[in-house]
């Protein structure tokens, strides 16, 4: 979608702003620590399809970053980064998609998740750990199952969340080509 910057800032910013509300608070426990089931990552992954990779990076990076600092564990920047990461993967499906046209079927619904999958798979299988243990000496055995529990949590509720908001975004646009002009 082309969107000009003034609505691509006002949407990073909403979007940080949603981010930072659903991971606060809208966080589940899971039984492995330090690690929650994220519903954030459904929205981020839509607005980042909206608004392109640029956003879904912003977003993820600032939502995140004001997650942490919520929290006064202080900011972990591993995490923060993968969250960006995952945004950029997200906003790559832009172009694949027509969700803008009102077009947003079986083909539409797989592709997001393709990307979304390999980004969560990127962000949490990858970038998290491995900077977890360059930057915080923590345990490979720890980060990586905290990277695979959390990844995999991301990925459901990103596919049930996000798929559900492009669903109903690209119902609530015209098909292209299916207004006509009257005269």
């Amino acid at each position: 979608m082309k969107s000009s910057p003034v609505k691509t800032i006002v949407a990073v910013g909403i979007g940080a702003a949603l981010f930072f509300v659903l991971g606060r608070f809208v966080a589940i426990p899971s039984p492995v620590p330090n690690t929650n089931i994220s519903t954030q990552y459904g929205l981020l992954a839509f607005m980042a399809v909206m608004f392109g990779p640029v956003a879904g990076a912003l977003i993820g990076f600032i939502g995140h970053t004001l997650i942490d600092f919520s929290y006064g564990w202080g900011i972990w920047w591993s995490w923060v980064i993968a969250s960006a990461c995952f945004g950029v993967i997200a906003g790559l499906a832009a172009n694949r998609l027509r969700i803008e046209d009102g077009e947003f079927g079986t083909k539409g619904i797989i592709t997001f998740n393709v990307f979304q999958v390999i980004g969560h798979v990127i962000a949490w299988g990858v970038i998290a750990p491995v900077l977890d243990i360059l930057m915080y000496k923590e345990p490979a055995n720890k980060v990586f199952m905290q990277g695979l529990v959390g990844g995999a949590a991301n990925i459901v509720t990103t596919a049930i969340i996000g798929t559900l908001l492009c669903v109903a975004y690209a119902a609530s646009r015209p098909k292209k080509g299916s207004l006509s002009r009257e005269d």
